[in-house]
């Protein structure tokens, strides 16, 4: 099945040069352009693409105001966040608003190709460099949960957690685990909702405080 893709940038040549790339990727289709973040919610209801592609800085709205704005009302949509931003209060406040991937407009032209296919198959893509940002800002932040009646994971779980903070996709987790994907997502989804945590960047911070992973992971 062809991936319906939209692109949010308010640089006409940079959009020129992701409708390019994205349909010189087979499977993938650009159905829709806009140059501002006042532009994504015209686009998500009448093109109704599978994967937008989202600028951060721009004139009128920027691209977290439209995450902020738009992303309860279109679940659905993978958002991949293009962005020359890499600090750690831009990524995590994209990945909290519900962004499924960060991609760095400085990237490989193969990168794209990367997170394009990490979303199509529902996962997450961070660019190289941005999973060390989020660990690091994990363990400034440091915002304790210890209480009394705090959950506990079974050591599968426990495992898959590790690995899914490390930034491992669910097919190389099942492929390492001999697990179905099936099987991983299923784990995943046991896990978020026995540690009340719903994103990626709250797992990683949850990974950190409890020493299953280390920034040199």
């Amino acid at each position: 099945m062809v991936k319906r893709v939209a692109l949010v940038d308010d640089h006409a040549l940079i959009r020129a040069g992701l409708r390019a790339l994205v349909q010189d990727q087979p499977g993938y289709e650009v159905v829709a352009e806009g140059g501002d973040g006042t532009d994504v919610e015209s686009i998500l209801s009448q093109a109704k693409p599978d994967i937008l592609l989202l600028d951060i800085s721009m004139k009128q709205m920027s691209g977290l105001d439209a995450l902020r704005q738009w992303r309860a009302q279109y679940p659905d949509v993978q958002i991949l966040i293009l962005s020359m931003h890499a600090t750690p209060d831009y990524v995590l406040a994209a990945l909290r608003l519900g962004a499924r991937g960060y991609l760095l407009k400085d990237a490989a032209a193969q990168e794209l190709d990367l997170a394009l296919q990490a979303l199509a198959r529902n996962e997450s893509y961070l660019s190289p460099g941005i999973a060390q940002t989020v660990i690091q800002s994990a363990i400034v932040e440091g915002r304790p949960r210890e209480n009394s009646s705090e959950p506990t994971l079974t050591p599968r779980q426990t495992e898959i957690l590790r690995l899914i903070a490390r930034g491992c996709s669910t097919r190389d987790i099942a492929q390492g685990l001999g697990l179905s994907v099936k099987t991983i997502d299923t784990h995943r989804s046991q896990i978020m909702d026995r540690l009340n945590l719903h994103d990626v960047p709250s797992l990683v911070l949850y990974a950190v405080r409890k020493g299953l992973i280390s920034p040199e992971d």
